[in-house]
């Protein structure tokens, strides 16, 4: 689906401009939820190459800026002249008005939060199967107070007689308000009705789709040649190993590093789904003495995670070396990797995308192989770069990869590393993992595991003294951090019933040697955090 591709080879295509907006992520899964593809770019992209992506619609996303501000993000106002009908968004249909000639001015009454829109003419492409008066989310101080030549307004809010306006010839649409959230309960229905009403745009993003589009895709880079893949046994490696798998067989080799900080069975499990079920080139390297030996002595939870990630690139190179290396008795030479593959996601290649002041461009800074260095001349394979979360666990479901790992819960790359506060030993990784072990097993019998983001212990450097038979005890304490959250930004503790918590608790104290206390984390996110290190 790259935008060199012709347009018969790719789905519908909403581009969708990207002005600085929290919330333009949201409308991106909005428009993929009515299964159309959905894209976004740098606000100030040349027309021309928007062109080149051969859009169904253009949605100009909200922004934090004004349209008269020195600064101001603008679109290349050609964009205007390509014949695909555009969507303004408050900051968007602000930018459009202000471009075709109309004006927008400072509000003396600002809108923000709930309110409603009076639909003036119901016959309005937007508005089909909707009420004439529909509960908005505002977040404005800006308003237009003159409309462009050929434009009338088909909405209004007791703030503004131009809450939703129409230029019906050129199919230019602008709403004041955000239909992307929550809080505008039928957004998503008048979301649709410009995808498909506007745009013609048809239901043809689906995964099936993408798997067969993607696995063509990879074919056409990758050709003859070979590809390395570090495999973690999380979601997205996991997945973007089974999908190039499908896509080039025995070209693909992935690299699985124990580090000596994963949980319970992990590496087994990874070595039966990926080497034993699915059959691929799978490289195991026991790497877990080298890491504790650098992890000797280390508190600091930031140093932790330097020497952790430095650590992975040295055993990873040296991998990729002994695979490639010739056989030294004559026989046949080894392949040599052209390619790295990654799980990055879209969410991560947004960021890279985001105009300056945008805080989702700070969000991210950890996840997948991204800190292998400069030096290493792979060229990149990320399968997964067009989705979603949710989109990639529908695609490991599709290939076929156990729930076990689809559905897995988020582990921060250093592992249990950043769960032992204090210093990392082997004793204190046996306790942390055979408490955490408990944590799962307990939260899947109870089926609450795939109903929370995540669900773990955490190993605290603090003793207490207790009573285990008659005897007087001075153990460790184990924590446990159990939150609710859509993707990690903002998270809530859960509140789990009294009777699991006993029985986490009880089993804990019982079952795993060195601990005598468990506590309950009821911090949420903001202010805390959800790992504690």
């Amino acid at each position: 689906m790259a935008a060199t591709n012709s347009p018969s080879q790719t789905p519908s295509r909403i581009v969708i401009l990207d002005f600085g907006s929290q919330f333009t992520q949201v409308i991106a899964r909005r428009v993929r939820e009515c299964q159309v593809y959905s894209e976004i770019v740098r606000f100030d992209l040349p027309a021309e190459e928007i062109a080149a992506l051969h859009p169904a619609g253009i949605i100009l996303s909200g922004g934090p800026a004004s349209v008269y501000a020195k600064d101001a993000p603008h679109p290349d106002p050609a964009i205007f002249n390509l014949g695909a009908p555009v969507l303004g968004i408050c900051y968007g249909m602000q930018l459009m008005a202000h471009h075709l000639g109309g004006k927008v001015e400072y509000s003396a009454r600002r809108e923000y939060g709930s309110g409603q829109l009076n639909v003036t003419d119901a016959a309005c492409p937007l508005f089909h199967g909707l009420p004439v008066v529909l509960d908005i989310w505002n977040s404005h101080a800006d308003k237009v107070t003159k409309l462009p030549r050929g434009f009338r307004s088909v909405g209004k809010t007791e703030n503004s007689p131009h809450g939703a306006i129409e230029q019906s010839k050129k199919k230019f649409y602008g709403l004041q308000f955000h239909p992307e959230v929550a809080h505008t309960p039928r957004g998503k229905e008048l979301l649709a009705n410009f995808v498909y009403r506007i745009c013609g745009s048809k239901m043809d993003w689906t995964m099936g789709s993408f798997i067969d589009q993607t696995c063509d895709q990879v074919r056409r880079q990758v050709g003859e040649d070979h590809v390395v893949l570090g495999l973690s046994g999380g979601v997205d490696s996991s997945v973007a190993a089974a999908l190039l798998h499908k896509a080039i067989g025995n070209q693909l080799t992935c690299v699985f590093v124990n580090n000596g900080l994963l949980r319970a069975n992990e590496a087994e499990v990874v070595r039966r789904v990926f080497g034993d079920n699915f059959h691929m080139k799978l490289k195991y390297v026991d790497a877990s003495a080298r890491f504790l030996k650098k992890l000797k002595g280390v508190t600091d939870p930031e140093r932790k995670r330097k020497l952790i990630g430095g650590e992975f690139v040295g055993v990873f190179e040296d991998a990729v070396a002994s695979i490639t290396r010739g056989n030294p008795k004559g026989g046949a030479k080894k392949p040599k990797f052209r390619f790295l593959a990654q799980g990055t996601l879209y969410p991560d290649v947004i960021e890279s995308v985001a105009i300056g002041g945008n805080p989702a461009a700070l969000i991210k800074s950890h996840h997948n192989v991204g800190g292998l260095p400069k030096n290493m001349k792979f060229s990149l394979v990320e399968p997964l770069r067009q989705l979603f979360k949710d989109e990639v666990r529908e695609v490991g479901a599709q290939l076929g990869l156990p729930k076990e790992i689809v559905q897995r819960q988020p582990f921060p790359g250093p592992g249990l590393a950043v769960r032992i506060l204090g210093e990392i030993t082997r004793e204190r990784l046996r306790i942390l993992r055979e408490a955490d072990a408990i944590v799962v097993s307990e939260m899947k019998a109870s089926d609450w595991y795939y109903r929370v983001w995540q669900s773990f212990a955490v190993l605290l450097p603090i003793r207490s003294v207790g009573v285990m038979g008659d005897e007087r005890t001075y153990e460790n304490t184990v924590a446990l951090r159990i939150v609710e959250s859509q993707d990690g930004m903002t998270a809530d503790w859960v509140r789990l019933p009294y009777e699991l918590l006993a029985k986490i608790s009880t089993r804990i104290m019982n079952e795993v040697k060195g601990v005598n206390r468990v506590c309950y984390d009821v911090s949420s996110k903001p202010p805390a955090t959800i790992e504690w290190e």
